[in-house]
């Protein structure tokens, strides 16, 4: 490449070369550990004699550019040319930006969009061995340190990746770390069987080892094919713990992992935690008695509760099941407060778009609705909102955003996001109507409100651009963007904040150690809300980290109230 200079009088040209400096290395600062001590009282007087009534990653390290022979910034080298011209001859850098690895592993063009999205940028990537993606973790034969092959992960050899990951989401999880310290003395869990159905993440590996801590045996498999970090699945299983995910499983895969965690010859569930209800139906349909034996079951998504009032209804829900994701402490911190960081995490790490002056339309304005679209209008993005129930629609309006049918506006935005937990909620119909670029994905935890299924038609061709990133494109040349196939964005796509997921984790775990403790006859075959007086206990647990001080009730204040000066201090059908 060349570039020719042409002057009218040039005395002389100096070029003098520039010398990169050396980079600063980088520095880690040891996080200081949050004061775990709390004015929240002991755990066992937290829930003792509770009322059934109350109840309800990362780029490898840059490459530094490669400098021309004899060449700063820009690099080059001078040949001498005439006085009133200068030629200056850049070396060619010879970089092929667009090369695709050479090495594909496991992946063919024959084989499926879904099956082919199994590669990760995340964390996880740097440290995996390039050919274990020539072989599914099925068709491995892996032991941990103990000698112990009863685990199904992508590679062991990540576990001490994992345990760091871990250790750094201790520190921003004080409420988990407290309720462990406090309970592990009383083993409130001695005896549970606990086997869950959730995200494999280090937020979730600090879940599962607290409950080992409190005496728990746990076997765990993934709610999600796209969202587990295979690092942290290889640290719980070099830690004892039986578990069977990696990211980029098939859909055979899913349900292979569910059946080897239930299906174990001696060892009998008591206990299930669910996200999605994909456990629970899997235990009821094909093991019926293994299920008319469980204790309780604990479950934390939209999908899974809907899923276990229909059981309910029907007569057939022969277990009692806490209901904690219509629980204060989830609603309003994982739902709102972590979906309003992490929805624009996730469409940034995917399509590096900016917000200012986008269309959005956000499909649904309960908790997770709400969290979208205040950090879509806080980075200046036009935002409309779809609803069906009155009420939430009404919010939406006094908050400022425009009300619409998504056929009104389906022409002109730039992004649809789903978070709704129904189905179909977008359809082909509306894939066809939208414009050159749209993007569209889902905030729900299911991966059925986008109609996925009908893109996988002859006349559209599928283009991966990179991770959980499809262009779907259409025979007039027209494309959308499609992040983690209609799957859950945040998880599927980034991460979540650390400190969201240990209230709700403190929540799950204080919920399975209501039901494993309640005496006979407190729960009958039902679904139950948290207690109010739990969820105050996990909030009150999470405020020494922020130095809060609350303020108590006199005596005389709370008769006048009549309230108890320890709570509950709502009662159970206040609204927050």
């Amino acid at each position: 490449m060349s570039v020719q200079l042409v002057t009218a009088k040039i005395a002389d040209v100096e070029l003098k070369e520039d010398k990169p400096s050396d980079g600063a290395p980088l520095v880690s600062a040891a996080m200081a550990e949050p004061d775990n001590n709390s004015a929240a009282p002991p755990l066992s007087q937290a829930i003792k004699g509770l009322p059934a009534s109350a109840m309800k990653r990362s780029e490898p390290a840059q490459r530094p550019r490669e400098v021309g022979e004899g060449a700063g910034s820009p690099e080059g080298a001078v040949s001498e040319a005439p006085r009133t011209v200068k030629k200056i001859q850049f070396a060619d850098q010879k970089r092929e930006f667009n090369k695709r690895p050479t090495k594909i592993g496991r992946r063919s063009l024959s084989r499926s969009i879904s099956q082919s999205s199994t590669d990760s940028y995340s964390s996880a990537a740097s440290y995996t061995d390039s050919s274990d993606d020539e072989t599914s973790p099925r068709d491995k034969q892996q032991k941990n340190s103990k000698g112990s092959s009863d685990f199904c992960v992508k590679n062991i050899k990540q576990a001490e990746f994992g345990r760091r990951e871990i250790e750094i989401a201790e520190q921003e999880m004080p409420a988990l770390m407290a309720l462990r310290k406090r309970a592990q003395g009383e083993k409130p869990l001695a005896g549970a069987k606990i086997v869950g159905c959730t995200h494999i993440t280090a937020q979730t590996a600090v879940l599962i080892e607290t409950l080992g801590a409190l005496g728990a045996q746990c076997r765990w498999a993934a709610c999600n094919i796209y969202s587990t970090l295979n690092e942290v699945a290889a640290a719980l299983a070099e830690s004892g713990f039986p578990v069977f995910s990696w990211k980029g499983e098939s859909e055979d895969d899913f349900w292979w992992c569910i059946d080897r965690c239930v299906n174990v010859e001696g060892w009998q569930p008591n206990m299930i935690l669910d996200d999605g209800g994909d456990l629970t139906h899997w235990i009821y349909k094909k093991y019926p008695n293994m299920f008319k034996k469980i204790k309780g079951i604990v479950e934390e998504s939209v999908t899974g509760v809907h899923r276990l009032y229909q059981l309910s209804k029907a007569g057939k829900l022969c277990v009692p099941a806490m209901n904690v994701n219509d629980s204060v402490t989830k609603q309003k911190f994982d739902n709102l407060y972590c979906c309003r960081e992490s929805i624009l995490d996730g469409l940034k790490r995917t399509t590096d778009m900016m917000f200012g002056g986008k269309q959005v339309v956000v499909c649904g304005y309960g908790e997770v609705g709400k969290g979208c679209c205040a950090a879509l209008k806080a980075m200046g993005s036009i935002v409309y909102v779809t609803e069906i129930d009155p009420i939430c629609a009404l919010q939406a309006c006094m908050d400022g955003f425009r009300l619409v049918k998504l056929n009104e506006v389906i022409r002109q935005v730039d992004i649809v996001i789903t978070c709704t937990g129904n189905k179909n909620v977008v359809t082909r119909e509306h894939l066809d109507r939208m414009k050159n670029g749209c993007i569209v994905c889902n905030m729900g935890h299911s991966n059925t409100e986008i109609d996925v299924a009908s893109l996988r038609t002859p006349e559209l061709t599928w283009e991966r651009v990179r991770s959980q990133v499809d262009h779907v494109i259409w025979p007039d040349g027209k494309r959308i963007v499609l992040l983690a196939e209609g799957r859950l964005l945040n998880l599927s796509c980034s991460t979540v904040p650390t400190f969201v997921l240990s209230i709700t984790a403190t929540t799950q775990a204080l919920a399975l150690i209501e039901l494993y403790n309640a005496p006979e006859g407190r729960y009958k075959q039902d679904v139950y809300l948290l207690p109010k007086k739990m969820d105050e206990y996990v909030a009150s647990l999470h405020l020494p980290t922020f130095d809060a001080h609350l303020t108590e009730l006199s005596d005389e204040q709370a008769k006048y109230l009549g309230l108890n000066k320890n709570g509950p201090f709502k009662p159970n059908y206040y609204r927050y």
